[in-house]
C-alpha cells in the first residue's frame, strides 16, 4: 500500500480525493470507532462484532507515549443540524445584516441575501425550517467545477428551482439573493425538514454529494450560529481559532505534522490545535497531554463553549488525544493516519473523555 503522505508529495491531491479515498477505506464519520490509545491516533474497529482494523503502524517506539485508557473514542459524527440561529425579521432586515456582518466576517448584502432565502422559504414551505446560517455555511464551502454562484449551484438546480424568483423578472445565479431563493429551494425540495439532525443531514447530502462539502457547510453554519446568539465573541482568540481549525477541513492527519506552513500537508492532533491557537497569539505546548496540563481546566459538569479543548485518555496518567470545541456536541479534530481533519460528535457514553480546557477567553 502506498503512503498517503509519500502520494500527497510527489502528485498533487485534491481534498476532495483524499477525503473519497480515505472514506472507502475508513467508512468515514458513519461508524462508531473504538479508541486505540496513541497519542491522535486511534485502534479503527466497525461496531464491536467485527474484527478491529489498524489504521496505520505507530511511531517509533521512542516517541510514542504508553497506551493507557481503553473506552469508546469519539471518532463519529452523529447527525446533527447548526443550532438555533438569531432569526432575521422583514422589518428591519438591513439594520439586521449590517450588526452581524462585522461579526460574522461576511458583507451584510451576502447576509441580507441570506436571510431573504429563509424568508421566501419560510412562505412558501413552512415545514421545511430552513435557516440563513445553512446558506451561509454552502457559501463558505469550497468551489467546485459543476456549480456557479455563492450557493454553489449546480445547472440541473439552477434549471430546476430557479422559476419565479420573488422580486426580479430574470434570476442572476450570481446575485447572492436570487441565488439564497434558488439554494433553499433546492434544500427544501421533496417535502425535506431541516430542524432536525437526521432531515438537515439527508437535504445537505441531497443538495451536493460529498463528505467535505457536508462537513464544510455543518462546521461553518454551527460557528456562524454560535456567534449570532453572541457577537461579542467573535474577536475573541478561541473564536479565532476555530476559524483556523474550520479552514484545515479535509487535510490529512500526519503523524507530528504541523501543517502546510511548516513544511507538511496536514496536522496530528495536538498541532491543530496548537496551529489553531498560534493564529490566535496563543501559545501552547506540542502535545495533547501537556496541553492538557498548560490550560484551565472547564468543571466536568460544564459543556465546553466555543474554541475550547478537548481531551480523551487517563488524566492522571496520559491524555491521547486532543479536539477543539465547535459547540453543539461537535469537535474539529485529526483523528489518525488514512483520516482527514474532521467534525466529530465530542463525546459518547463509555469513551475516555477526561474533560476540556480552556487557553483564552
Amino acid at each position: 500500500m502506498s503512503s498517503p503522505n509519500l502520494d500527497a508529495v510527489t502528485k498533487p491531491v485534491t481534498r476532495e480525493q483524499r477525503w473519497a479515498r480515505g472514506a472507502a477505506t475508513r467508512g468515514l464519520v458513519a461508524l462508531p470507532l473504538v479508541a486505540g490509545l496513541v497519542t491522535c491516533g486511534w485502534l479503527l474497529t466497525d461496531e464491536p462484532a467485527r474484527q478491529p482494523v489498524v489504521a496505520s503502524a505507530p511511531a517509533p517506539a521512542s516517541t510514542t507515549p504508553s497506551t493507557i485508557g481503553g473506552g469508546a473514542g469519539p471518532s463519529v459524527l452523529e447527525e446533527t443540524a447548526p443550532v438555533t440561529a438569531q432569526e432575521p425579521v422583514h422589518n428591519g432586515l438591513n439594520d439586521w445584516a449590517h450588526s452581524l456582518s462585522g461579526p460574522l466576517d461576511l458583507p451584510a448584502e451576502s447576509l441580507t441575501g441570506f436571510a431573504t432565502g429563509e424568508l421566501v422559504l419560510r412562505d412558501e414551505q413552512p415545514n421545511c425550517k430552513l435557516s440563513w446560517v445553512t446558506l451561509a455555511g454552502i457559501a463558505s464551502t469550497s468551489r467546485t467545477g459543476d456549480t456557479a454562484g455563492p450557493l454553489r449551484i449546480s445547472p440541473a438546480q439552477w434549471k430546476k428551482f430557479s422559476h419565479q424568483v420573488p422580486g426580479t423578472a430574470k434570476p442572476n445565479i450570481e446575485n447572492v439573493r436570487d441565488a439564497s431563493i434558488v439554494a433553499g429551494r433546492a434544500l427544501c425540495a421533496n417535502n425535506a425538514a431541516l430542524g432536525g439532525g437526521a432531515g438537515w443531514w439527508k437535504a445537505i447530502a441531497a443538495y451536493r454529494s460529498s463528505e467535505l462539502f457536508r462537513q464544510q457547510v455543518l462546521g461553518n453554519a454551527q460557528m456562524f450560529a454560535a456567534l449570532s446568539m453572541d457577537p461579542d465573541r467573535a474577536s475573541t482568540p478561541s473564536t479565532h481559532a476555530v476559524r483556523f481549525a474550520l479552514g484545515q477541513l479535509g487535510l490529512p492527519y500526519v503523524w507530528g505534522g504541523n501543517g502546510p506552513e511548516a513544511g507538511a500537508p496536514g496536522f496530528d492532533c495536538s498541532g491543530l490545535t496548537k496551529a489553531s491557537y498560534d493564529s490566535a497569539g496563543v501559545a501552547l505546548p506540542r502535545t495533547a497531554d501537556s496541553q492538557f496540563r498548560a490550560t484551565r481546566q472547564v468543571p466536568i459538569t460544564e459543556e465546553p463553549r466555543l474554541g475550547d479543548l478537548v481531551f480523551y485518555g487517563n488524566p492522571a496518567t496520559n491524555i491521547h488525544h486532543v479536539g477543539l470545541y465547535l459547540g453543539n456536541g461537535l469537535m474539529i479534530n485529526a483523528p489518525t493516519e488514512g483520516q482527514a481533519i474532521q467534525i466529530h460528535t465530542y463525546h459518547r457514553k463509555g469513551d475516555d473523555y477526561a474533560g476540556a480546557g480552556r487557553p483564552a477567553n
